[in-house]
């Protein structure tokens, strides 16, 4: 039988937690650091998951104790452990990272030399170079780390199957066995709703809504989920599955942000099909960022969250923007049967060129269903509370204006920013 006996040896250095298998000094952050001695007991009382040694098995976890603090700081073991990042200069993490900062969370960023990361350097996050496709240099980055939180991906609307199942597949393959190995304490794992393919006619999706991928971007983040969820169920990783709705807000500029924010107020050129009807399901990044706080202390090991917000059709997406901004908005009704002729000729074209169609026909899927989404799972158990839809609307036509990428500065947003 398997017995709890917290780290595997018990001289262990505090400030990096890295088991010392022959004793002595050990050096983090360029400084030595002292050690002591952990028996068992204190073990136990002081974690909230221990190392189950197992002579014919090992990697597995069990709940030992009462769980972390769910609000204010970062505990002092997590504000001095390094918590690992990857995707950390994408949408989610752009937003992730600076929320973690602030509640005290000491991280570690995965990016690749090529990224834009001057803003994680400014946060004092520190840089782990390297790709999630590459082996030994995700096994760096994790080394040392407390927990993983698994944002990278690679999503897009029009792409290379094989492209996708690199990165979202042996990607997320690449990071659990590095988890696994450094012993990390938790794994969250960013999937995604439209893992369920074409939403049910009339019905609201929950966890346990049947996935019936269509495009690759949808086949390869399940393949992914399933993924993570065996190495909780086989190895005893403690993994915990979130699923964010449409994100949009700062730092967006692709999906729901393109097609509500950029494509009408800065091309200048949106269409809306079947006059606005068809229901979406957006969710404010900074929620997300929120909810995987709250994953990492209160997510059940093993368990799948959505995170949505209220869900409202096109039309009300569209009204909202325009009462914000307190103008109108030009918006091209189109036919369904235009739109998709559309689509399907811009998609052969891209063909040609090997460059992203504005509307490829993947998108499809996203604007002509009816997606309605229960959060009420994640709101039980993590605490999830989305922000009001017009008022993350507000703060992201702020995020435009402060970009330079909205020119129309209205009386209205101007109150927005004041009261930001």
């Amino acid at each position: 039988m398997a017995r709890v006996a917290g780290w595997r040896n018990p001289t262990a250095c505090g400030p990096c937690r890295r088991s010392l298998w022959t004793g002595g000094s050990c050096w983090w952050g360029g400084q030595p650091h002292r050690t002591w001695n952990r028996s068992p007991a204190s073990s136990r009382r002081s974690g909230r998951w221990a190392r189950s040694i197992d002579r014919k098995k090992r990697g597995t976890w069990v709940s030992v104790g009462s769980s972390p603090s769910s609000g204010g700081d970062a505990p002092k073991r997590e504000a001095l452990s390094p918590l690992l990042v990857t995707g950390a200069t994408g949408f989610l993490g752009r937003n992730l990272c600076p929320y973690l900062v602030r509640r005290g969370y000491r991280l570690r960023a995965l990016v690749r030399s090529t990224s834009d990361h001057a803003f994680l350097r400014s946060l004092g996050v520190e840089l782990a170079f390297g790709d999630v496709r590459d082996p030994p240099s995700v096994r760096r980055a994790v080394e040392g780390c407390w927990a993983v939180v698994h944002a990278a991906a690679r999503f897009r609307f029009w792409g290379d199957p094989a492209e996708f199942h690199a990165v979202n597949v042996e990607g997320t393959r690449n990071v659990l066995d590095a988890a696994l190995e450094a012993g990390a304490e938790r794994f969250v794992h960013i999937s995604t709703v439209v893992v369920v393919g074409r939403p049910p006619e009339g019905e609201t999706i929950t966890e346990e809504t049947p996935c019936r991928p269509l495009d690759p971007y949808q086949k390869s983040k399940l393949e992914g989920e399933h993924l993570a969820l065996a190495y909780h169920r086989d190895h005893g990783l403690p993994v915990v599955v979130l699923r964010p709705g449409a994100m949009y807000g700062p730092w967006g500029r692709y999906g729901f942000n393109r097609l509500f924010f950029e494509d009408p107020l800065v091309r200048g050129l949106a269409f809306r099909v079947h006059g606005g009807r068809h229901i979406t399901f957006p969710v404010f990044v900074e929620d997300v960022a929120r909810a995987i706080e709250a994953a990492l202390h209160k997510g059940r090991p093993g368990e799948v969250y959505n995170l949505c917000g209220p869900c409202i059709t096109h039309r009300q997406v569209g009204e909202t923007i325009e009462r914000v901004l307190g103008r109108p908005v030009r918006w091209i009704p189109a036919p369904a049967w235009a739109m998709v002729g559309l689509a399907r000729a811009w998609t052969w074209l891209s063909r040609l060129t090997h460059r992203e169609p504005h509307y490829p026909i993947g998108l499809y899927p996203y604007v002509f269903y009816d997606w309605r989404v229960s959060a009420e799972k994640a709101r039980q158990e993590l605490g999830f509370e989305p922000t009001p839809f017009e008022e993350g609307v507000r703060r992201t036509l702020v995020w435009y204006q402060e970009m330079g990428l909205l020119k129309v500065r209205t009386p209205e947003a101007q109150r927005t920013r004041r009261n930001l």
